[in-house]
């Protein structure tokens, strides 16, 4: 039985630990030639998820809403999708939509509408294929709050991709983005996006695996989430790989 989009998209609700996996473990009941995804805030603090499609790929649930502590959204994905997602954090939208958020905001708007997050932001990337899903979370374009995917139900490998660390807690003094009173660190740079180097950025005479490598920075991030993308050419240790799965897609995976 296939269930539309938008019914899925609109079903949004606050879950225990117990009841999320029985939601997960019901999607996949009900449908095996579909992929589900589920976003779960598991912070103390609401999230305000954004999701980019890759270009030709539909956009899902307007690119972004609001999701409160504790709560789950769970949607359908498009045959063959392939995108982004990222948690916003520290939003204020008016009726109309209209705000701004202190990490991850995409133009100042609740809906991002295939626009992506502004870095620093940890983002979770998923592209789905005939034969073989490929999933990661990803620093490359910095950090602002810790993210994990896992999948259920698929067949080969299906390992666990995150940063569970709170990089904020550890980031070096240059790439430190702070709150607006100063006193806290809400997000941490990638090197690229702090010193904009080509040594950094893996691009011009180092736009190549061969010459771009591991540099001090990416090292704090690779060390402190190793499961996680730490700079471009990252991929042997980052890049998880599985058929035909459900996905479950947490913010704040270290929180009891």
């Amino acid at each position: 039985m296939l269930l539309k989009l938008s019914s899925m998209e609109t079903m949004l609700r606050s879950v225990s630990t117990f009841t999320l996996f029985t939601l997960l473990l019901s999607h996949i009941s009900v449908e095996t030639s579909a992929t589900t995804i589920t976003l779960y805030n598991k912070c103390s603090h609401p999230v305000w998820p954004g999701i980019q499609p890759s270009a030709g790929k539909p956009l899902l649930a307007r690119g972004g809403f609001k999701l409160p502590p504790n709560k789950a959204y769970s949607m359908r994905l498009p045959p063959l999708w392939s995108g982004r997602f990222w948690g916003r954090h520290g939003c204020s939208f008016d009726a109309s939509g209209r705000g701004r958020c202190a990490t991850g905001d995409c133009g100042g708007s609740l809906f991002c509408n295939g626009l992506g997050g502004a870095p620093p932001a940890t983002l979770a990337e998923i592209t789905l294929g005939q034969d073989q899903d490929f999933y990661d979370v990803s620093l490359v374009d910095g950090y602002n709050i810790a993210m994990s995917i896992i999948p259920f139900k698929g067949k080969g490998k299906c390992s666990y991709a995150g940063c569970v660390s709170d990089l904020n807690l550890m980031c070096p003094a240059g790439l430190q983005v702070r709150s607006r009173d100063k006193k806290r660190v809400v997000a941490c740079k990638s090197a690229c996006f702090a010193f904009n180097s080509p040594r950094y950025c893996c691009t011009g005479n180092f736009g190549n695996p061969e010459s771009c490598k591991p540099t001090a920075y990416s090292k704090i991030f690779k060390t402190a989430c190793p499961k996680a993308y730490s700079y471009a050419y990252d991929d042997p240790t980052s890049i998880a790989t599985c058929t035909r799965g459900n996905y479950l897609v947490t913010f704040c995976p270290h929180r009891r």
